[in-house]
């Protein structure tokens, strides 16, 4: 090989290492937004059941999401701020949505709504993300971060599965 090959194949060779690690960087930060959306509904939707929920167990599930995700959010905040990456202040699009839904129609059946919407479906789909990322996250920060936050998710989920309004899946 000539030494310009040579050159041309190390350059190319640099150039997707940085690729990678680069792609590898906007995965991870990619699930920390993600996280930071999924806290910011829950603690949202929690902020309205704790005024609208009828059902004492309902109200003291929702006291819980705020105090455990306003920690976990924090937590977050930290690490994303070490990794240079701006994590959003809110719910999404699609999050925002659900809570208007679960905050119209029948005052009677808002227990329902938000133990099905934001107890159960919002953790088991927050349990798949942190899954991945501490299966898959390249940074072995944000891998051990999501690990660690894990066993608390799951405890949320079963704690939303048994309040006697929520669907038993």
């Amino acid at each position: 090989m000539r030494p310009a090959q040579r050159f041309m194949s190390l350059t190319l060779l640099v150039a997707m290492s940085a690729f990678a690690a680069q792609a590898h960087a906007r995965s991870d930060a990619s699930f920390m937004k993600e996280a930071a959306h999924a806290g910011a509904a829950e603690i949202e939707a929690s902020k309205l059941a704790t005024t609208k929920a009828k059902n004492a167990d309902v109200k003291s599930f929702a006291d819980t999401m705020i105090a455990d995700h306003t920690k976990v959010a924090d937590e977050l905040k930290a690490l994303a701020a070490t990794k240079n990456v701006k994590l959003p202040d809110g719910p999404s699009i699609k999050q925002k949505s659900e809570l208007k839904l679960i905050d119209s129609g029948d005052n009677d059946k808002f227990d329902e709504r938000y133990a099905k919407t934001f107890g159960v479906k919002a953790h088991q789909d927050t349990i798949k993300l942190f899954e991945d990322a501490s299966k898959n996250a390249k940074d072995a920060e944000v891998k051990a971060w999501a690990e660690k936050t894990l066993p608390g998710l799951r405890h949320h989920l079963e704690m939303a599965q048994a309040l006697s309004v929520a669907p038993k899946k």
